[in-house]
């Protein structure tokens, strides 16, 4: 009796160790920086959550997903905010949220990764490679990278706002998370 309770409470604890965890928000971001008409344009969004199940020892592992709010954009204007919500450009009432799952984690050396997953915004999916760094430090995990993607295979500035002479097709992601070190 007392070896499968005992047997029960090991299982139970190994399971919560390896539960996925979520991200601290409010010390994470999601920062991203286009150009129109060649000239940066910075922004990012200010709500989003992730759950991320990862160990350095078995990258392999690793199961992660990310949702972004799309409506919590933030260009540093109310009139760029307004705009890129709209059908054209986000379509935030009809795709509230960008998704991103991550199929696979391989080490690069060195405390260096790179997750590979499906990206999905605006009805459109696309497979992303994202290189990322991990560091631990005050009892905190770290991940910080960054990756390209193409703002029209997602249908992001659709119409007259598809001429990458005036926004250019190609938007710069840049992330943070933090997370509680294991």
């Amino acid at each position: 009796m007392i070896r499968a309770l005992l047997s029960t409470l090991l299982a139970a604890s190994l399971a919560a160790a390896a539960a996925p965890q979520k991200i601290i928000a409010a010390q994470s971001s999601i920062k991203f920086v286009s150009r129109q008409m060649n000239v940066p344009v910075e922004g990012e969004f200010k709500r989003f959550d992730a759950t991320v199940d990862f160990d350095p020892k078995k990258p392999e592992a690793t199961k992660a997903e990310f949702e972004v709010d799309l409506g919590s954009i933030d260009l540093g204007s109310v009139e760029g905010d307004t705009e890129v919500k709209k059908k054209a450009w986000l379509d935030v009432p009809g795709f509230p949220k960008a998704r991103f799952v991550a199929t696979s984690v391989k080490p690069l050396g060195g405390n260096k990764y790179e997750a590979s997953g499906a990206l999905s915004i605006k009805g459109a999916t696309q497979n992303v490679v994202a290189p990322f760094t991990l560091a631990e430090s005050g009892g905190l995990r770290i991940v910080e990278g960054q990756f390209p993607m193409k703002r029209l295979q997602y249908k992001i500035g659709e119409g007259s706002w598809s001429d990458t002479d005036t926004v250019a097709d190609e938007v710069l992601v840049r992330f943070r998370f933090v997370l509680p070190a294991r």
